[in-house]
């Protein structure tokens, strides 16, 4: 098996649902080593959480767990005992990170605050990512997807202008948080290798929204003046940037450029309609008659299907494109040619298709080098093979609900 980016990188991750989970995958598929903590008898959220095989709930099935934990080592253990916080504390001084996911007030009262982990190990990097960040006047707030979207000012630009502001969807916030955790973890590595010394990455998910997301937001206020608004399937700027119907489902369309729109409208044959002067300015187009134009353009695209237009656009070299649903995007050509989609088997779910490399590295590949773990799977492995913990240590931990 070819070498990886991150091969040699031991990570420890204390995590819940989204966030962490996805932040450790995404050095896990790189080659990281990443070992995965649970909690006793329940696990992680994510595991009861669908979609299931059949629809049937079941802790070892959830597709989400499957997704956000290929390629780690996965552990039990109760971290709220003494006992816990000590075996926690054993493999933390032999790793490189550590990210978890738990209120602030909560590691720092069970003895895991990033001041009792730096003097455990100066070289561990702690990624922490939260709601809210581990400054400020809200950081001990509960917090969710939708919160911190809406925190963010990402809410307020999602949803129809005339409804109430929406959360984006398949907890969103979530994963861009875990994704900006690896990158910013990454970027402490890099430190690490000119300091020696680890530090404390703190991520804020409403930050993230804030930051990354809406620079076109503070682009329209600043050197415009405008302030970025809900517009449903559009968004205002010129005419068209939008999703409209077709015979046999939806196109999205986006001409910035003139000579775009221009080509689009050849391709519809010249319609009389734009001889209306309102519709020679594209910007007025889009602010004052978008629902208009909208009905004209779709009285053409009705009758035509996704491939037929979208063979329309390549032709002429217009950017527009067909809006895949979740069957077409798995059997897409193109996405089985790079071999996007990967397969693996585990045991009580067999066989499952999954998402795989957003990138293709020549040198350190991607690799799916194991499924998600079962609960528990790998205790013997990590706590006798590493820490020196016997068969017989194990079966007391057990039944005092340590791991």
């Amino acid at each position: 098996m070819a070498e990886q980016a991150l091969s040699g990188l031991k990570i420890v991750e204390c995590g819940d649902f989204i966030s962490a989970p996805y932040c450790t995958k995404l050095m896990a598929d790189l080659g990281a080593e990443v070992i995965k903590v649970e909690e006793p008898g329940s696990g992680d959220e994510s595991r009861r959480h669908g979609p299931f095989p059949k629809d049937a709930p079941h802790l070892e099935r959830s597709g989400l767990f499957l997704y956000l934990n290929t390629n780690k080592l996965g552990i039990t253990l109760n971290v709220k005992t003494q006992p816990g916080q000590e075996m926690l504390k054993e493999l933390l001084k032999e790793a490189d990170v550590f990210v978890e996911n738990r209120p602030p007030q909560q590691m720092a009262a069970l003895g895991l605050g990033y001041s009792t982990l730096k003097e455990l190990n100066p070289r561990l990097i702690v990624t922490s990512i939260t709601p809210y960040g581990l400054t400020g006047p809200y950081k001990d707030y509960k917090g969710y997807a939708l919160n911190t979207a809406a925190l963010g000012g990402q809410s307020m630009r999602t949803g129809e202008p005339n409804r109430e502001p929406l959360a984006p969807a398949l907890a969103q916030s979530h994963y861009q948080s875990g994704s900006m955790g690896a990158a910013a973890t990454f970027g402490a590595l890099i430190s690490r290798m000119s300091t020696g010394s680890g530090q404390h990455v703190d991520i804020s998910e409403s930050d993230v929204w804030a930051t990354i997301h809406l620079g076109h937001g503070v682009h329209l206020g600043v050197f415009e003046g405008r302030k970025a608004i809900r517009a449903g399937h559009r968004t205002i700027s010129v005419y068209p940037w939008c999703i409209l119907p077709c015979k046999d489902g939806y196109m999205c369309l986006i001409a910035i450029q003139g000579y775009q729109w221009k080509r689009f409208l050849e391709a519809m044959g010249n319609p009389e309609w734009m001889a209306d002067p309102r519709f020679k300015d594209r910007i007025a187009m889009a602010w004052e008659y978008a629902d208009e134009v909208d009905s004209l353009v779709e009285a053409w695209l009705i009758e035509h299907t996704k491939e037929e237009i979208f063979e329309m656009c390549r032709e002429r070299q217009i950017p527009f494109a067909p809006v895949r649903d979740v069957a077409e995007v798995v059997h897409d050509p193109h996405f089985e040619e790079r071999g996007y989609f990967v397969e693996i088997d585990r045991p009580g779910t067999g066989t499952l298709k999954y998402p795989g490399a957003p990138y293709k590295l020549s040198e350190t590949p991607w690799q799916l080098r194991r499924p998600a773990p079962l609960l528990g799977e790998h205790n013997e492995e990590i706590y006798c093979g590493r820490l020196g913990y016997s068969k017989e240590d194990l079966a007391g931990l057990r039944r005092g609900g340590i791991i």
